[in-house]
């Protein structure tokens, strides 16, 4: 059994509907377990599960706690794999019938987690922050993400009034200040042949837009707003860039090493983890858009580094973060540990 009780969109929550699907796909039963998500809910009936739905609330939320045992119940499950907080909170810790096991994706207060018997974090830094806090160690797993590879031919630039002759960079992720797009339409300033998609939706929107204006590159920026297609956007674009300032792992730029796109990052621990010495992609240091205009500019002249840059991240993507291998280590590990 999987029970997701994440928010309307974001890396875990793709991530999830991914790793349901593939399960899915090999034959393995499971009940999936959802906060009430339309666009989750189509998704995952897209991919041949019918998932049941419910509030995850606060702490007076009685009903969810009663739909949880009752499906626990019914399907008598042997693994419970817990998404987020409040999903791992409300799982009754039960050893003699099943494994509970939480999935973080960040570094979140363990009390929340007190009822699992397993945790697994998404990088090896989460895995240590988890051990820090106190976890016992031979219960932590470092098990990755893993993306698809493009599937959707490229976008038209022309669709989104960009010129086809010019250097296109595109970032994506929610507009939340962690995520430093301001830093990013600040660079611009600095990088003028090159043109800017920023994909997402937040609470950065407004003020996002008006720091373009700001700093004269809003006719060179398209704020795209939350797509579903982004392997199609990833396609289109020449560099992908993730400025970051705090990036626990960075799906994003496995779906770039997947698309074959080089990668340039500011140093927040997932990205730094990731691109190692400047191997996989270009790292340079948070909130520095100077930094960042020079690493994009120099990618820009020179399309031989960006080339093995390039080939250097889908090398990678396919050593460690391939829906077969990543699949394959989750189903290993549940292999392992089940009642």
């Amino acid at each position: 059994m999987q029970t997701m009780a994440g928010s309307k969109m974001g890396g875990a929550e793709a991530f999830f509907v991914r790793l349901a699907v593939a399960l899915n796909s090999l034959d393995i039963s499971q009940k999936i377990v959802i906060r009430n998500n339309a666009d989750r809910l189509h998704l995952l009936r897209q991919g041949g599960i019918n998932p049941v739905e419910m509030g995850f609330g606060g702490v007076f939320d009685i009903q969810s706690r009663f739909t949880l045992k009752r499906e626990i119940s019914s399907f008598r499950p042997n693994v419970i794999l817990s998404w987020m907080s409040r999903a791992a909170r409300i799982t009754p810790a039960c050893p003699e019938l099943y494994t509970h096991i939480g999935r973080l994706g960040g570094y979140y207060n363990l009390k929340y987690f007190k009822n699992c018997d397993y945790l697994i974090g998404n990088t090896q830094d989460i895995v240590d922050y988890i051990i820090e806090e106190g976890f016992d160690s031979n219960r932590v797993i470092h098990l990755p993400n893993f993306v698809d590879p493009p599937r959707n031919l490229p976008m038209s630039r022309a669709d989104l009034d960009t010129p086809s002759d010019v250097p296109l960079l595109l970032a994506m992720g929610r507009l939340h200040k962690n995520k430093a797009f301001d830093t990013l339409i600040e660079s611009l300033s600095l990088v003028p042949k090159a043109w800017l998609w920023i994909a997402g939706d937040g609470p950065e929107g407004k003020s996002l837009s008006k720091l373009a204006n700001k700093f004269g590159v809003e006719d060179r920026i398209r704020f795209l707003g939350w797509r579903n297609n982004a392997d199609a956007l990833m396609a289109s674009a020449d560099l992908f860039i993730c400025p970051s300032r705090h990036e626990p792992l960075g799906n994003v730029i496995l779906e770039a090493w997947a698309a074959k796109k080089p990668v340039i990052a500011a140093a927040a621990k997932g990205p730094a983890e990731l691109l190692g010495n400047n191997e996989y992609g270009l790292l340079v240091p948070i909130d520095s858009p100077n930094k960042l205009a020079i690493g994009i500019n120099d990618l820009i002249n020179n399309p031989i580094k960006a080339s093995s840059l390039a080939e250097g991240g889908y090398a990678a993507y396919e050593r460690k973060f391939t829906k077969e291998i990543v699949t394959a280590q989750y189903i290993s590990f549940f292999e392992k540990v089940k009642r």
